[in-house]
């Protein structure tokens, strides 16, 4: 599977140990960044996750943050992105069976190395119950009534990264 990873500082440890068991698990794996515990800002690196997996250059995202809480949010204003804070085994089940989360959101400052990875083998191989489309489906419909067309191919004004991106 091509997974698409990055961090802001407060999460770049644990993203770091997580891209190397990606690898390790034998996924394809690209590293957006940062690559460094130098301050920066959280949302452009969650936005070039989103608009990864949005325009199907990968099938899931990665992202952590210090809390997590921020990158989630930003990603989920990407249409086609479905986001998740999952700092339990028991949230990353669910987003995968109920919500067909594509994006994992992880906080390295909350969870350490042994949790995430379990947190994140969960994410990757926890089906979707197709009884819960409708709902997905749903997501999408409000999507479409909110951004139009460029919602249906997950993009913003004809573009993923917009004017001035």
């Amino acid at each position: 599977m091509k997974i698409v990873i990055a961090s802001d500082h407060g999460g770049f440890a644990l993203k770091a140990q997580l891209a190397a068991l990606l690898t390790e698990l034998g996924h394809e794996t690209v590293d957006f960044g940062t690559h460094s515990e130098a301050p920066v800002d959280y949302p452009d690196f969650a936005f070039l996750v989103a608009a990864a997996v949005a325009a199907g250059e990968a099938e899931r995202g990665i992202i952590v943050d210090g809390a997590g809480i921020g990158s989630s949010i930003v990603a989920n204003k990407v249409p086609g992105v479905r986001a998740a804070l999952c700092n339990d085994l028991f949230a990353a089940r669910n987003a995968r069976e109920h919500n067909d989360a594509n994006v994992l959101t992880l906080g390295g400052r909350i969870i350490g190395i042994g949790l995430a990875t379990e947190i994140v083998k969960v994410f990757l191989t926890q089906p979707f119950a197709q009884r819960h489309q409708p709902r997905i489906d749903k997501i999408t419909e409000f999507e479409r009534d909110l951004y139009g067309a460029a919602a249906k191919a997950g993009t913003r004004n004809g573009s993923l990264f917009g004017a001035g991106r």
